[in-house]
């Protein structure tokens, strides 16, 4: 029986847990399930100024709290601005506090180039349009600078979204390196600050999938390994859709050679889904770090026998293709297809279905024929290349 997310968000309360991994498909809730645990563990109409944080996430949310200021009068001074609120006040004057800007910045060069730097902003004063002065605070502001070619620095810039999307993360992680450090420290009278010591949770959606492959383990290890040096009665709920990132995250919990880490006692390894009434399911997933491919190769076959073919059951079977073409040493899925007069007519169903660029082809309806020509393929892919049925 499906459960709605309020109620998975209860039972992930009620685990005793230190580590929960859950994976879960794009779409499906997560950010809405980090929402939902904050709103039992933290709800926002009991705090008050008195309250200390209780919950910390990092979500879709974390990255709205950030957006630029493009100087469109003059093109010159470009920012990256932080919207004011709770967490970023709290969080940036602890980082400024603790000096941490370097530490951001050479988190941020690792997993982008070692070339780029973020600058934060120091507290100024500038005059609005009515003469009056305004203060700008510390750490409210982000620009970037690069080295040229020349060594001399190009200020200014404007990054990509996937950099950006790798700027908030640092900040994050460089903020939950310090209260991690912080809250380790069992005399309280030693604490860098008092601010955390109430702190329960840290959910953490889907880091940074702008990332290739190699930095995304690195970025996996480093949270299992900051996860597992954490001393306090902090939980850790970590969501992704990423498999690569769900399978080092999985093994890094399984094994920890030092011995400081019960991953038995102290982890849970699950899989989200929804369930075609619209609930959900928590699944258990312990045994070992399930195999994306079979995975993704039931989902379709689950698809066909109940006659629900989606279009992203076609974007299923390409993933499934291009995968398992890297893995053969081709450089196109399409020399996995069986050679005759279907071959071409499999690849065009796969393109046709698989890249909708304009929304009439959202609606557009799946014919019966490409729906057989799916059913095809997953005979082909079971008989030819022997995959094994989970």
């Amino acid at each position: 029986m499906g459960q709605t997310l309020t109620e998975i968000a209860e039972e992930l309360q009620k685990s005793t847990k230190r580590v929960q991994l859950i994976y879960a498909f794009n779409g499906i809730g997560k950010t809405r399930l980090s929402r939902e645990l904050k709103e039992l563990i933290d709800p926002k109409d009991k705090r008050d100024e008195k309250s200390k944080i209780k919950f910390l996430y990092y979500n879709a949310y974390t990255e709205d709290l950030f957006y630029w200021d493009n100087d469109l009068d003059t093109d010159k001074n470009r920012k990256l601005m932080i919207r004011p609120n709770g967490f970023t006040e709290l969080a940036l004057n602890f980082l400024k506090d603790q000096g941490q800007d370097k530490n951001i910045g050479s988190n941020f060069q690792r997993y982008t180039n070692d070339k780029l730097t973020p600058n934060f902003n120091e507290q100024y004063t500038i005059k609005d349009k009515d003469g009056k002065e305004q203060t700008i605070r510390a750490y409210s502001e982000i620009t970037f600078s690069i080295e040229g070619g020349n060594e001399q620095k190009v200020e200014n810039i404007k990054i990509s979204k996937g950099e950006e999307s790798n700027l908030i993360w640092c900040i994050f992680y460089s903020l939950l390196e310090q209260i991690v450090e912080t809250l380790n420290e069992d005399d309280l009278t030693n604490r860098a600050t008092q601010d955390f010591n109430d702190l329960e949770y840290v959910f953490i959606d889907d880091p940074v999938s702008s990332l290739d492959d190699n930095h995304l383990i690195e970025l996996a290890v480093n949270i299992a390994e900051l996860v597992k040096t954490s001393t306090s009665n902090v939980h850790y709920i970590i969501t992704t859709h990423n498999p690569l990132f769900y399978n080092v995250l999985f093994n890094e919990f399984e094994n920890d050679v030092e011995k400081k880490y019960d991953s038995k006692r102290d982890s849970d390894k699950k899989r989200l889904e929804k369930l075609d009434d619209g609930t959900y399911a928590l699944i258990n997933s312990t045994d070992t770090p399930f195999s994306y491919h079979l995975f993704l190769l039931t989902e379709i076959e689950k698809a066909i026998k109940s006659g629900d073919i989606q279009k992203y059951h076609f974007n299923f079977m390409r993933n499934i293709l291009e995968k398992t073409c890297t893995f053969l040493g081709y450089r196109k899925w399409k020399k996995l297809l069986p050679d005759g007069d279907r071959k071409e007519y499999y690849n065009r169903i796969i393109n046709l279905y698989s890249h909708n660029k304009h929304h009439g082809e959202e609606i557009q309806p799946i014919t019966e024929e490409a729906k057989t020509a799916l059913k095809e393929l997953v005979d082909i892919l079971k008989t030819t290349y022997h995959f094994r049925q989970p």
